[in-house]
């Protein structure tokens, strides 16, 4: 029998025990013609309970608005209280935007790894870098990356109740001593009884394995895949896909971690390995399953597999076809350009120096519009010392370096993706209108293919 899943905290259970309530969900907006909006609802309102329950998350929240009469109880940022009764269809939301993602606080990583990227920052800079999320809830919602090492009997109780599924899981390596080694966690080594429990119960998980050379590639990685394969068959599949990643090292890691950057040979020797397993993957589960990331392509100076190989993209915001999906969605916006701008426009494109070279065939078709001129520039990053850098690592401090002195034309177009998501502030805390002020033309954010033909053609059509 289907038993309904527990979501929030009762108001009455946690009297005299004021510490158990999560803190309110804080509006931040709503949604034009909604049911919110109807009841009067405005940034800055505080929700303080649904039905007497007082949500921890999101998820809790989606669940407690699912019923078709609801009592909600709201606070005004003047502190004034009100209670809104409310009759709605089950498939009505509230229209609600909300300020953060969890009420009760981020479950943080208790592991170690060497390769951490946020252990390999500098100190100093905004509190939200050194944010270790390792939180379940994130991963449900956003897709981010957790270990399941710091998981209690109420999390996965909940992650049961709830179908949190699929959660997106940093695996590093199957095998358990080797993967304990990595996370610097003994509680790491239980990797293989946990996916056998989200198996049973039909649940379900993206991998990603991390490769650092010399230590899981080769035969520890060849494993990790097997394993993770095995749990890859069958109607409901425990692990839908597995990425394969190359660690990224920064100037500012821990003195003596043992840890070797991936260079050109260590890139093709991880390629000579799993693309094999690939077609193996292929013939047993009628999927190429486990995925190298665009950078292992790049680093190792061969050119990116085609579109098809990809299937679905199930790991694109793992960066696993994401220049491949981009360099497509421009040959689509591209193959109707107009053969001369009336307004002649000299631009330029800053991109990070590993993915310049894959996009130079884009600017020469570009290029050919007559009229148009867009000079493409292929950064390092000094700030992190890279050379071979993604788009999405570049800091502002590396744009006022790697520009200087550039003919940068009438605009600088910028990739959205260098900057904080919401905010206009680069990893190094440079905010995008201090970037402006020392730049000697405007910059134009882009947001995707079509942004970049759109800004350089004007859109304009190709009646000539």
């Amino acid at each position: 029998m289907w038993k309904e899943p527990s979501a929030g905290i009762a108001l009455a259970a946690s009297e005299g025990d004021a510490t158990r309530l999560p803190e309110p969900a804080v509006v931040a907006s709503v949604e034009a013609g909604s049911i919110g909006e109807e009841l009067g609802f405005q940034p800055g309102d505080r929700l303080l309970s649904i039905n007497g329950k007082r949500p921890r998350d999101l998820i809790d929240l989606q669940f407690l608005v699912g019923e078709e009469e609801l009592t909600l109880e709201v606070e005004d940022p003047d502190g004034t209280l009100h209670v809104v009764e409310l009759e709605k269809d089950l498939d009505d939301g509230l229209g609600l935007g909300f300020t953060e993602a969890l009420f009760d606080g981020l479950k943080q990583c208790n592991n170690h790894c060497p390769f951490c990227f946020i252990d390999q920052q500098p100190p100093g800079k905004r509190r939200s870098l050194y944010l270790k999320d390792d939180d379940y809830r994130l991963s449900f919602l956003y897709g981010s990356y957790l270990t399941l090492t710091n998981l209690g009997a109420s999390d996965w109780q909940r992650i049961e109740e709830q179908r949190l599924s699929p959660l997106y899981v940093s695996v590093h390596a199957t095998e358990a001593a080797l993967r304990s080694r990595l996370l610097v966690n003994p509680r790491a080594g239980l990797l293989l009884e946990q996916l056998a429990w989200f198996a049973e119960r039909d649940l379900q998980i993206h991998a990603q394995v991390v490769v650092c050379p010399g230590i899981n590639d080769g035969a520890a990685l060849e494993q990790t895949l097997r394993d993770l394969a095995g749990f890859a068959a069958g109607d409901w599949p425990a692990v839908l896909s597995a990425a394969v990643v190359p660690v990224g090292l920064t100037r500012f890691r821990p003195p003596g971690d043992a840890l070797k950057a991936v260079d050109r040979s260590s890139a093709r020797a991880v390629i000579d390995l799993v693309e094999p397993l690939q077609q193996e993957f292929q013939q047993g589960l009628a999927s190429r399953f486990a995925w190298l990331s665009d950078e292992w392509y790049l680093i190792a100076g061969l050119p990116l597999p085609p579109r098809h190989s990809y299937e679905d993209l199930p790991q694109q915001e793992n960066g696993v076809g994401s220049i491949r999906a981009f360099l497509e969605a421009l040959d689509l916006a591209t193959t109707d350009l107009p053969a001369r701008l009336n307004d002649p426009r000299r631009l330029s494109w800053v991109v990070g120096h590993l993915v310049a070279e894959a996009l130079e065939p884009v600017v020469a078709r570009l290029n050919a519009v007559e009229g148009l001129e867009l000079m493409l520039y292929g950064l390092p990053s000094p700030y992190w010392g890279q050379q071979q850098v993604v788009t999405g690592l570049l800091t502002g401090s590396d744009l006022l370096a790697g520009l200087a002195g550039q003919d940068l034309g009438d605009a600088l177009l910028l990739p959205s993706v260098m900057l904080r998501q919401g905010e206009p502030v680069f990893l190094d805390d440079l905010t995008l209108v201090e970037l402006e002020q020392r730049l000697p033309v405007p910059v134009q954010l882009l947001q995707g293919a079509d942004d970049l033909v759109a800004v350089c053609t004007r859109k304009q059509s190709n009646a000539d």
